[in-house]
């Protein structure tokens, strides 16, 4: 069956609202707590860090309630509904009280970013399941992931121009307001998608899970002895290390190679811009020669292209290298995304309909990931010494800062996005585009 296309771009439209939280608070939060709010580098970490240890515990719970909404009421928009107050926790992550500074401010962000993740699961947990629960066949998940993709990449685009641009100057209230503006847009797509999402599973078909009821554990236990799907976890593990690393590095990169802040926002848009026309395109390579083989050119090229600021370069060089990136990134995305449903579609033909349970376990990875790569980064720049500052305040950062900054952005993410490599050269699903019976 083929989707409609007026129903997925409404589904799709609800990606806008994830892209910014996953743009906003991987860019700036980091750059936020250690040159405005005074916090050090290490601590700062930590504070990105430790609330994505729940959401390892608390997706993949999402994810079997998921599945017994599914089960109870035919469908999963409950929890949708709830993840629209993400935009609350956007605002208060970003509204830090003017007495608070280091510690007793980190302490403040750090307490709103675990409600922010908590409530971003309780969204970004069903929708991703969604194509999951639509009786379409391969190609079509790869179609409604590059309109979900398509979308995604123009709020992640949105933010990461708009974000920077809003907060140039570098004051608190900044901050607070930029956080207030792109709140609205997050409540807005989520409505949308919230009416696309009943629209797709009415007019293409709601595969129920399993009728027996399952504990986390079991879901859990269930999902990662899947060999390919465990294959591909542990590759997007690593590769969301990567990507919210270089998130999470570009702004020390542009203020501190570059000396120009403002170059932050150019930056995002080349490496986005592109995505935007490079998601029909990876789809259509994907019809050609398979999702696993283009996930792995993707994986190269951003490999190679990790490595290419080590050359020295200006700014024009360095844009064209984002690009690279970006197009890169863009098959990163759409690929791993889309190989998902298949992984759950080849499940059901064994007798195991968890749908729910396994977008629970990779929002888990992708969750983990997005925390890791930007305390991987604060990590090294505590390595080299690099000196946190206040609103206001300027300092001299030493050689081996500096030094460190630039190792962190080229050869960490280069070694990480090597090792997804080599997990993802384990999935075998791929190999003669096969589609398990009763799913086309």
């Amino acid at each position: 069956m083929k989707t409609r296309t007026n129903d997925l771009l409404a589904y799709a439209t609800g990606s806008i609202g994830m892209g910014v939280w996953v743009t906003v608070p991987g860019l700036l939060l980091l750059y936020f707590l250690t040159h405005t709010l005074g916090v050090p580098p290490f601590l700062a970490g930590l504070t990105l860090l430790l609330p994505k240890i729940i959401d390892v515990i608390v997706h993949p719970l999402l994810g079997s309630r998921s599945d017994r909404e599914a089960r109870r009421s035919g469908h999963r928009r409950g929890l949708l509904r709830i993840g629209l107050l993400l935009a609350v926790a956007m605002v208060g992550m970003f509204t830090v009280p003017s007495g608070l500074s280091g510690g007793s401010a980190a302490l403040w962000v750090g307490g709103w970013f675990i409600a922010g993740n908590l409530l971003f699961a309780c969204f970004q947990v069903p929708y991703l399941t969604t194509p999951s629960d639509l009786l379409i066949d391969y190609h079509e998940r790869t179609r409604v992931f590059m309109f979900r993709m398509l979308f995604l990449t123009l709020g992640l685009l949105g933010a990461g121009v708009a974000a920077p641009a809003l907060v140039s100057a570098g004051a608190r209230s900044d901050y607070a307001r930029m956080a207030l503006l792109l709140s609205g847009v997050m409540v807005v797509s989520g409505l949308v998608a919230i009416a696309g999402v009943r629209r797709l599973t009415t007019s293409a078909g709601f595969r129920t899970p399993d009728a027996a009821s399952h504990s986390t554990l079991s879901d859990v236990r269930i999902a990662w002895q899947d060999r390919d799907f465990r294959s591909l976890v542990l590759s997007y593990l690593f590769t969301g290390t990567t990507t919210h690393l270089f998130l999470a590095a570009l702004p020390f990169y542009t203020e501190h190679v570059f000396g120009n802040s403002g170059l932050t926002a150019v930056f995002m848009g080349a490496f986005l811009g592109p995505a935007v026309i490079a998601g029909p395109i990876w789809a259509s390579v994907s019809r050609k020669i398979g999702k696993q083989r283009g996930l792995i050119i993707s994986q190269v090229v951003f490999v190679i292209g990790s490595l290419a600021p080590l050359l020295g370069y200006g700014v024009v060089p360095a844009v064209a290298v984002v690009v690279l990136l970006g197009i890169a990134f863009a098959g990163l995305q759409l690929f791993a995304f889309s190989m998902v449903p298949d992984a759950v579609a080849a499940a059901e033909s064994r007798g195991v309909a968890r749908a729910g349970a396994y977008t629970g376990v990779w929002t888990a990875t992708e969750a983990t990931g997005t925390a890791i790569g930007p305390y991987l980064y604060s990590a090294a720049l505590a390595l080299g010494g690099f000196v946190s500052t206040v609103e206001g305040q300027s300092v001299t950062q030493p050689g081996s800062a500096r030094t460190a900054l630039l190792l962190g952005f080229t050869l960490v993410p280069a070694a990480l996005m090597a090792t997804a490599l080599f997990f993802q050269l384990r999935w075998s699903l791929d190999k003669s585009f096969s589609e398990p019976a009763g799913r086309r």
